[in-house]
């Protein structure tokens, strides 16, 4: 940056500007309200009211200090004072020369400085001709994009010659930031403060130009969205008036799928009275949203749909004998409860047979699981496994109450749609190893499943209405007996493993672990 420093040196009040950059020639009402500014404002002499004003380079410091202070200023008169109701002031001030400030003399009750004024560095070519003749062009293009200039500010600018007062005036009329006006400021090179003030003209140009797009874009979106919404609105006027809008029809999709499950009479009574409700609640409402989950569980429940069993005991004792090898009075005991049965059903195809649960218990990888699995084969039965390892809350089994966000069914329910019949084989694995906290005691739910007299009007807090767990075999593992409650134990008949001896284990391998392997291996 060039410049042309004069030697002499002045004292004048300094008035910090908050977010306001003043040029040479320029006049501009400022507000006045701090107390430093009050009284500089109220000390000037009637014969000199010549005050240095420069900005600060952070405007939000409420009491600023010289490092907070840009290093140029502008020289400026003070035209007119005007008192406020509010006991502040408004002033008109009209620059008169770029300054320098060279030291802070005094801070109270005001700023006081020493500054040195600066002359612009000029030299007349053919350069600076274009540059200016640019500069009146830009400036015409922006007129023709910005909201807030017209022109007679082209006119104003097309009377002034001198091209440093007219890189100030351009610059001057725009809404650009602080930074960038004193960067023209400080500018002392005429041709470079006109390449400074092009520059910042095409940038703003580029701004509102692209501002502009943006509105557009969101115009444009908004009106597809509106008029998107209003076809919307009249598809569903249309819709209600033929008796097929949408709620409608999902409420008779509802009402027809209850009616063809064959749920039970409490069920679908409830069911009914849902349905019911859930016409009367606008569909944006939260509440709607609730309510149909509720109605379309009870649906998708198996209340009437069991498998088939197809309980033979010779294919029975073949699918065991292949599945596992050993575990003789394990197998005798599963044959002769798939007897009875049998027998049973055979007398009377409608029974219900109310076995005993039984409890595989013995150490881990002896075939308790697989072997709940090739029972559920020998009866032409779903089966069913959960985990019950580590689990605390009572409502993992009987589910949660329909008042809570996000409530579901227990775990005993989920498995049950999931299986689509309401008579599987259902393995609840690792029973010994339920815990309990102060969510409940998930052993003490567990009574009500396993136990036959009680189980066939179950309840699950989320549906609140009974079903019927009868038809389901329940099959339960363990590693340990002794962890089990003996309210728990006493409900189930326990099958004991015992572990494999060398002998068993060699069989084991030739028979069924060797040819697993080499068939997954593509051998």
């Amino acid at each position: 940056m060039a410049e042309n420093v004069k030697q002499k040196t002045e004292e004048y009040p300094v008035m910090p500007l908050r977010n306001t950059v003043l040029f040479p020639q320029q006049v501009i009402p400022i507000y006045v309200g701090r107390e430093k500014s009050l009284k500089l404002i109220n000390d000037l002499a009637p014969q000199d009211k010549h005050i240095v004003v420069v900005a600060q380079e952070d405007g939000s410091i409420e009491d600023p200090r010289p490092e907070d202070l840009y290093s140029y200023g502008t020289l400026a008169v003070v035209l007119k004072v005007f008192d406020m109701p509010d006991n502040s002031k408004s002033a008109i001030v009209q620059g008169v020369e770029r300054v320098k400030m060279l030291d802070y003399v005094d801070d109270d009750p005001y700023f006081i400085a020493k500054v040195t004024r600066v002359k612009d560095v000029e030299e007349s070519d053919i350069k600076l001709d274009a540059l200016v003749k640019n500069l009146r062009n830009t400036f015409s293009e922006l007129i023709h994009v910005a909201p807030n200039l017209t022109e007679e500010h082209s006119g104003m600018l097309s009377n002034i010659q001198k091209p440093a007062r007219l890189a100030d005036r351009a610059i001057s009329l725009l809404t650009v930031s602080n930074s960038e006006k004193q960067d023209i400021l400080e500018e002392l090179d005429v041709k470079a403060r006109v390449e400074k003030s092009i520059a910042v003209l095409a940038r703003e140009i580029q701004r509102i130009k692209l501002g502009e797009e943006i509105q557009s874009e969101v115009h444009d979106e908004i009106s597809k969205t509106q008029r998107e919404y209003y076809l919307r609105e009249q598809m569903k006027a249309i819709k209600k008036e033929l008796g097929e809008d949408e709620g409608s029809v999902e409420l008779n999709e509802l009402e027809a799928k209850v009616k063809e499950v064959k749920m039970s009479e409490e069920a679908e009574k409830v069911a009914l009275k849902e349905l019911d409700r859930l016409s009367r609640i606008p569909t944006q409402s939260p509440e709607y949203s609730v309510a149909r989950t509720y109605i379309e569980w009870l649906a998708d429940l198996p209340w009437s749909k069991s498998s088939k069993d197809t309980v033979d005991i010779k294919k029975a004792w073949k699918i065991l004998e292949k599945d596992h090898y050993g575990l003789e009075k394990v197998k005798e005991r599963i044959l002769e409860y798939l007897a009875v049965r049998s027998l049973k059903q055979k007398k009377d195809p409608d029974a219900v047979v109310r076995g005993p649960i039984l409890c595989f218990a013995g150490p881990p990888g002896v075939g308790k699981t697989s072997l709940g699995q090739s029972i559920a084969r020998s009866m032409g039965r779903d089966f069913i496994r959960i985990s019950l390892g580590g689990v605390r809350d009572e409502a993992e089994i009987r589910g949660h109450r329909r008042t809570y966000i996000g409530a579901l069914p227990g775990r005993i329910i989920q498995s049950l749609k999931k299986a689509g019949t309401n008579n599987p084989v259902f393995m609840l694995d690792e029973i010994d190893k339920l815990g309990m906290d102060f969510r409940g005691d998930p052993s003490s739910a567990l009574l009500e499943v396993l136990d036959p007299e009680q189980n066939n009007t179950f309840s699950d807090h989320y549906l609140e209405v009974n079903f019927d767990l009868s038809n389901v075999m329940f099959i339960a593992t363990a590693n340990y007996q002794d962890p089990i409650p003996p309210a728990l134990r006493d409900r189930m008949e326990i099958l004991e493993f015992s572990g494999y001896i060398e002998d068993e284990k060699l069989k084991i391998a030739k028979r069924h672990l060797i040819p697993k392997q080499i068939e997954e291996n593509g051998l």
